[in-house]
Formats: structure tokens, sequence, C-alpha cells
């Protein structure tokens, strides 16, 4: 299984989400992933996030009074539980809405980048800050700061989509926070963020189905011939391997309702009475999906069946105008 789909840099910190290694070759397929990001994907993210960056590393060192610097790191596809599992705890995440697009977007940043950013809020000097939950005076200080970077964030997007984030609340452990399924596919970009002294790994998780269909309206993909040619070969190849690849049919009566001891005391020869009518086709079906009917039959030796329309088509037809 895949780790990443892409990135944008090679650098992270220690003990972060890691990137699928660099290299030619098969790579395996991650079937929880079957859309992944492509190279023009990951570039329009890369402007979106690089201009989002710069804004918010200005709006820090004009709001706190001290250097500060946002930079982008990598855009990763990842899934949400393994966002999750790659997060500090305790940390800060903002759970965040951008309307009109659907979903829930989180923001996360380091306890203490957002203590040394509260400190300079008030006047102090930053260095070391405890690691303790935000007070009633504190967290009207952060949200108000996460709503101007939230700002920043659709100054970014503006070339993409036009959104207006809306922040909700105020997270500090991402393990009891339900904010997507555990195998929702989310990208991820990840910026280091520098507030005076202060250095951290910031976090920006989209949810993949949110953010794919803006970035499907925006792409303008030019294929070569020889590139075109190798699509088309490669839809055939694939197109021809599932035609012949073996699956199980199975044809069946419609299932019955038994008790679990009327079960456990079937013998040989017991009879049970199936609830089928005699003048109902069976059910073809694969993978217990009703595709098809047929009347049982034989051909030779063998037992066979004939397909024939289905029940409703042929009421349909009856009913029809004469």
């Amino acid at each position: 299984m895949t780790k990443s789909s892409s990135a944008v840099s090679a650098a992270r910190s220690p003990g972060k989400m890691s990137r699928r290694g660099q290299g030619g070759g098969p790579a395996p397929y991650d079937f929880r992933r079957p859309i992944k990001l492509s190279r023009e994907h990951v570039r329009t993210l890369q402007i979106a996030f690089e201009t989002y960056a710069r804004s918010c590393g200005t709006l820090l060192t004009t709001r706190l009074r001290a250097v500060s610097n946002c930079s982008l790191i990598s855009i990763e596809q990842l899934n949400y539980d393994e966002y999750v599992a790659a997060l500090a705890n305790p940390t800060i995440i903002a759970v965040v809405t951008l309307d009109p697009l659907p979903g829930t977007v989180l923001l996360e940043i380091a306890q203490s980048a957002v203590m040394t950013a509260i400190d300079h809020m008030l006047g102090g000097p930053g260095g070391t800050q405890p690691e303790r939950p935000l007070t009633e005076v504190e967290m009207p200080l952060l949200r108000s700061l996460v709503e101007r970077m939230l700002g920043e964030l659709r100054y970014g997007f503006e070339t993409l989509v036009d959104i207006a984030p809306h922040l909700k609340e105020i997270e500090y452990n991402a393990q009891f926070l339900r904010a997507h399924a555990p195998g929702d596919a989310v990208v991820i970009a990840s910026f280091e963020m520098k507030i005076g002294a202060e250095e951290c790994i910031s976090t920006l998780c989209l949810p993949f189905n949110t953010i794919l269909p803006v970035l499907s309206k925006t792409e303008t993909i030019v294929l070569s011939a020889a590139e075109r040619q190798a699509k088309d070969r490669a839809l055939r190849n694939l197109t021809a391997g599932l035609s012949a690849a073996p699956i199980d049919v199975a044809v069946r009566f419609q299932p019955i309702r038994m008790r679990t001891d009327d079960i456990v005391d079937l013998r040989p020869g017991d009879v049970v009475p199936l609830g089928h009518a005699t003048s109902r086709p069976l059910e073809v079906t694969v993978n217990d999906i009703v595709f098809a009917h047929a009347v049982p039959g034989n051909q030779g030796a063998r037992l066979a069946c004939l397909v024939v329309p289905s029940p409703h088509e042929s009421s349909s037809k009856e009913s029809g105008p004469q």
C-alpha cells in the first residue's frame, strides 16, 4: 500500500507523514485510493498554497509584531486515519467549512506555536510556553487569528474557486475528532511555520472529494500524439483484460428466513419449503447483485438455465398501450 501520491519537496521533519520513495519501476496499487492527484493537480494546488503561505507569513508578522514566516513543504494524498495518526497530541485543530464547497477542512497548528503567537499578541517576548488548554481570554485571541489566516486562504484559492471559509470550533485531540471516515481520502498540505524563534509544521487537511471537482474544472492537459496513442493502447489493454476476467455467476431462488434452532436441527432428508413462486424466474447474480433472470433447464447432460426477460420488464410490456 502506498503512503502518498505526490509531494512538492523532499524536506520533512522526523515523525511526520512519509512519501513514496523516488525511483522507477512498478509501484503498488492502493485500492483504497483508486483516484490519485495528477501532476497537474499538484502543480495547481502548489500555486494556491504557496500564495496562501506568503500571505499568511506577512499576516503573522504584522499581527504578532514578530518576524514570522510560512512556507509550503509538501502536498500529499493520504487516508484520514493516516493523517490523524501522524498528528501530535495535544495540538490545536481548527475545524473549518469552505462555503459553498462541501466537507470539513482541518487547519492544524502545533500548540507551542499557538501559545507563542498568543504571547506575542499580549505583548510578551515569546520563548518557552506551557502546555495547557487555552483560557477564556486566550481562546478569542486564537479564533481571531485563525479567522484572519482563513481570509488569506480565500485569497490563495481565488483563481480556482470563490470560497468563504468559516471557523466552526477549536479542538485539541484529533483522535476524538470524527471529521471524516477513517478510510476517506484527504489532501494534506504541510507548511513550515516560524513565529519569532518558534518553529513548527502546520498542516491543512482538505477532503479529496471536495477539492477534486475544483481541480478537474481547471485542468488543461494537452497530450502529444505519442501520449494519446499510449493512453488509447492502455485503455484497450485494460478493457480486453477485464472482458476476459472470469467471475462467479450464481442462479438462485428467492431467499427465505429461518430461525437459528430450525437450521441447527436440519438433518438429511428434511424438506425446506421455499417461498419462490413456480411462475417466477430464478435470479442470476454476481456478487449478490441481480443482473438477469432465468428459468432452469439442461443442455445435454449438464444443468443449464435460459435467460428470460425480467418480471418487471414483462409486466411493463403487458400493461403498455395496445
